[in-house]
């Protein structure tokens, strides 16, 4: 029961940071990132997963190459 407390405490006090930093934002006149700000990170993401991708493939084909089959 006391883990449940804490849990709930923590959302509250991390909901309330983000509500009070949206009004605050909001206040500013602050729009957030920008579409271009927003594909650089898009495309930044899919080179990182593409290079994942390149490294397990290489990985799985020569550890294939590794298994003798009965």
């Amino acid at each position: 029961m006391g883990n449940l407390n804490a849990t709930l405490s923590f959302l509250r006090a991390f909901l309330g940071t983000r509500a009070d930093r949206l009004r605050c934002a909001m206040h500013e006149k602050d729009r957030g990132a920008s579409a271009v700000e927003l594909a650089i990170i898009t495309a930044i993401i899919l080179g990182v997963a593409i290079g994942l991708l390149a490294v397990i493939t290489t990985f799985v084909t020569n550890e294939q190459s590794k298994i003798n089959a009965p």
